[in-house]
């Protein structure tokens, strides 16, 4: 007989995916579900609830049937660069407007790898600022502040 077993990273992951959907299911239910058909607030988290927690179901069923790899090298650069990028986008963008927000984001983002040049990153956010302002604005037509109060006084609008 096979002793028992648990891939000891499938297994923290599939945990992992257990508490949070239990934790968030949980907060759900304090809200009101409704129906399929007309749902309350608090319908949509308990769905994704229930699915963050099958989903660590089965990845514990995986983890208790094949041996995994061993957790490697963790990317720590790319951790702390793109980790915090959507966090200063948030805080900045109302202050900084949309354009300089989406164009320090990406500029923060993309020294995530340590191959990126600085005037690579700097084309780099600039097409992505580029294409993120003709999408939003023009195609999409939302209404958004380009530049912020932050540099209103310094630039001649």
């Amino acid at each position: 007989m096979k002793a028992f077993a648990i891939d000891r990273t499938n297994g923290i992951c599939a945990a992992l995916f257990i508490v949070f959907g239990t934790f968030f299911a949980l907060q759900s239910l304090g809200l009101e579900i409704g129906t399929a058909f007309r749902m309350g607030p608090g319908y949509f988290p308990l769905v994704l609830a229930i699915v963050l927690i099958l989903l660590g179901l089965v990845i514990l069923v995986q983890a208790m049937r094949f041996e995994g790899d061993p957790i490697g090298y963790i990317a720590w650069r790319g951790s702390l660069f793109i980790l915090p990028a959507p966090i200063f986008f948030g805080l900045t963008v109302r202050g900084l407007g949309f354009i300089p927000s989406i164009f320090l984001t990406a500029l923060i983002a993309s020294f995530a790898s340590g191959r990126m040049k600085p005037l690579t990153a700097f084309v780099l956010s600039a097409g992505l600022t580029l294409f993120a302002f003709l999408v939003f604005s023009y195609a999409l037509g939302l209404p958004f502040q380009r530049f912020g109060p932050w540099l209103t006084p310094w630039l001649p609008l």
